[in-house]
């Protein structure tokens, strides 16, 4: 069962659920107190060691159908087919089986193991060899629909099956001679053709299952192609959660972009490579020696994210990426505005997506039907939480700077990037409409980073790229 874990961890990680190793060995415990009758409590248990955001239970819940109702449901169902077929009871199969394993014994010869396994119904013996010979192909690397014919001869090779049919072949011949009767030599023949042809079907089930497990992550992101060129402002509420496993991934890039940085400390470790380049004008011999020692400066983040009604859908998503970045990091503030401001960080902390989207766009903060006034929410910024921005802090504005003719107030957010570490805006409309009507994108670039046009999934990628230092 550990190695079992083990692949279904590896298979996990494999479609984007982060999976560390601790977690498997707690999901290996898990496991040995649940044990595997209660099919329910096993799942229960897998889900709650190996699964940390809502975002991948339906991952986790797919992928544990397709492995844990696996091959050796597969050969189950298969040998009660074969059973079924037969027209036999429980206790007449079993009988049968015995009879069977006899004349096995008396008769088979030296068979190979697969036609012992195969013809006694140890499925759980079977099961091991089929995926020895799996690991054996490397069957982990089947991609698409058009490998499955080559991976099923594959296997077939890597178990013998040429050498089974050989087997069965003798056999039926060595049942025609024996003194059985007509009757239980009729329903021999038949068993022995009827496993030959399951071990058939259970190879191409198999490789077929083994190919959806690769295959989940292929259609996921096929599905998500669908709509990344597709503007927020027109994501139905259906599309939205759909993207949330994008926002994830989207959020965990940006994490690795604006990485920690270090300083070089006065005194600390040895720094052999420094003391070897330093000391070079001395042949080589150590006379100065150089130190190293880093000091982690964790980033921080603020996000400030416009949310009236003009760019509501926009907004919907960019507050799933911000939640998503709440998890990610240990210092995020997030605020929503439209004409006052308001802080989210603790509802995005402490409560669940569709809870902390509800109190961010529904006005339990701020008032989110007045017109919008970016330049007022700036000023209350700067006069209420500008001590949230300091030189490690990455400010991120979401909003299309539309200001309704109000007074902009960019000395506020020129104030707001003069402490931050850097500032960065998104703007969900076009770039073509910036600056015309009430526009006062071009006031506010200036005092910015980086302001990029974001209005879909692709835009959105393409920004985080960029922020990548060259």
């Amino acid at each position: 069962m550990e190695d079992k874990l083990v692949e279904f961890a590896n298979l996990l990680r494999q479609n984007g659920v982060r999976v560390s190793l601790a977690e498997t060995l707690d999901a290996v415990r898990a496991s040995d107190v649940t044990g595997l009758a209660e099919r329910d409590l096993f799942r229960s248990a897998l889900r709650a060691t190996m699964v940390k955001r809502a975002s991948e239970l339906p991952v986790f819940e797919e992928l544990f159908d397709i492995y844990f109702t696996g091959l050796g449901e597969i050969i189950k169902s298969a040998s009660k087919a074969v059973q079924d077929a037969l027209s036999m009871s429980d206790e007449e199969f079993q009988n049968f089986l015995d009879q069977m394993e006899k004349v096995l014994k008396e008769h088979g010869n030296e068979l190979s193991e697969l036609a012992k396994h195969l013809l006694q119904n140890r499925d759980g013996q079977l099961e091991q060899m089929m995926r020895a010979a799996a690991r054996a192909i490397r069957m982990q690397g089947i991609q698409r629909t058009i490998e499955e014919n080559y991976f099923a001869r594959a296997l077939a090779r890597a178990l013998g099956f040429d050498k089974l049919e050989q087997e069965i072949k003798e056999l039926r011949e060595q049942l025609s001679r024996l003194d059985l009767g007509s009757t239980l030599r009729a329903r021999m023949e038949e068993y022995l053709d009827r496993r030959l042809k399951m071990l058939d079907d259970i190879i191409r089930k198999y490789v077929r299952q083994e190919r959806e497990k690769r295959d989940l992550k292929s259609r996921e992101e096929a599905r998500l192609n669908q709509l990344a060129d597709k503007s927020f402002y027109y994501l139905s509420d259906e599309e939205l959660e759909k993207m949330r496993e994008a926002v994830t991934r989207l959020a965990q890039r940006l994490k690795n972009i604006i990485a920690v940085r270090r300083k070089r400390m006065k005194k600390g470790r040895f720094d052999i490579k420094r003391t070897l380049r330093e000391n070079l004008k001395y042949g080589g011999v150590p006379f100065h020696l150089k130190f190293d020692q880093r000091k982690r400066e964790k980033p921080q983040i603020v996000i400030l994210c416009d949310v009236s009604d003009s760019v509501r859908n926009a907004s919907r998503f960019m507050l799933q990426f911000v939640y998503s970045l709440q998890d990610l990091y240990s210092r995020v503030r997030s605020f929503v505005f439209v004409a006052d401001i308001g802080e989210v960080t603790e509802h995005f902390r402490t409560h669940d997506v569709k809870h902390a989207l509800d109190v961010a766009l529904k006005g339990d903060i701020i008032n989110v039907y007045a017109h919008s006034d970016f330049g007022r929410s700036f000023r209350n910024f700067v006069s209420d939480h500008i001590g949230a921005v300091n030189k490690r802090t990455t400010v991120i504005v979401l909003g299309d700077a539309r200001n309704n003719y109000n007074l902009p107030h960019d000395w506020a957010l020129r104030e707001i990037a003069q402490r931050a570490r850097r500032t960065i805006w998104l703007n969900p409309e076009s770039r073509n409409t910036w600056g015309f009507g009430d526009s006062e994108m071009e006031r506010y670039a200036v005092h910015c980073d980086l302001v990029e046009e974001c209005r879909n999934l692709n835009q959105l990628y393409r920004v985080i790229d960029q922020l990548v230092p060259r």
